[in-house]
């Protein structure tokens, strides 16, 4: 997995009928093939993920108990490395879990030296977390606060991140989705934006550069009852539309 989801933002609610929202943005070798969200993996029943037709993986998935979980570089560990396993395994591991709590868990207690450095979202309606992999040890797990967080390839809500510290007072400005009504339409335009002041790198929406840019996007939300619903686009936010994605139905 050369890049895994380059952006996500995670809004957490607690005792809110939506109490999680993602949004995510992929960057990515623009001739690296892949496959939109659909239940990929045979034998990992009720998994839904993009999948990544190189290594086989996947840079974000969520599974039938409504987990969701995404991948993402750490600083200076683009691409593959000989001996080490793909980071888009990490998200297919962590849903092996029936929670996020559990899925934490069970990546913290992983030799992180398996991988190339990473960053892991997980959530599920009780709450989310952060897991960061510095390619020793085991995986740090790091519960998300309520409110916004951004996690690029730096820590959650990092200011030395570019990205971050010009979006995030921009996603906290932002009026919240209403997913039960299909209105993303803010953080949508957030996701487009292609502006920077000083460098590219400020960029959400990364354009074509050297065979490198912003591939795809997901808008994500989960209820309190248990309700998932994910939106994806097959291109730049703002370029590609954003159409439902299926799921596997939610036991009851």
């Amino acid at each position: 997995m050369a890049c895994g989801v380059c952006t996500v933002i995670l809004l957490r609610r607690p005792d809110h009928p939506w109490p999680v929202l993602i949004a995510a943005n992929r960057d990515e070798r623009l001739d690296r093939a892949w496959d939109p969200p659909g239940p990929w993996w045979p034998d990992r029943p009720g998994v839904v993920g993009g999948r990544d037709r190189t290594a086989g993986g996947t840079w974000a998935a969520a599974n039938q108990a409504g987990v969701v979980a995404a991948v993402l570089n750490r600083p200076g560990s683009l691409g593959p490395e000989a001996g080490k396993r793909s980071r888009g395994e990490l998200p297919l591991l962590a849903l092996e879990a029936e929670s996020a709590a559990a899925a934490a868990r069970r990546i913290a207690g992983l030799p992180a030296d398996e991988w190339r450095p990473f960053n892991l979202v997980l959530a599920d309606r009780r709450g989310a977390y952060f897991l960061r992999g510095l390619g020793a040890g085991r995986p740090e797990a790091l519960p998300l606060p309520a409110g916004i967080s951004m996690v690029t390839a730096h820590d959650p809500n990092d200011l030395t991140s570019p990205r971050t510290r010009r979006h995030l007072p921009r996603f906290r400005e932002a009026a919240p989705p209403e997913p039960e009504r299909g209105d993303w339409a803010g953080w949508e335009a957030l996701l487009a934006d292609d502006g920077y002041e000083a460098s590219v790198a400020e960029t959400l929406r990364v354009p074509p550069v050297g065979g490198f840019g912003t591939v795809s996007a997901s808008l994500i939300a989960l209820g309190a009852e248990g309700a998932v619903l994910w939106r994806f686009a097959a291109g730049p936010a703002g370029a590609a539309p954003f159409r439902p994605v299926a799921l596997a139905p939610v036991p009851a």
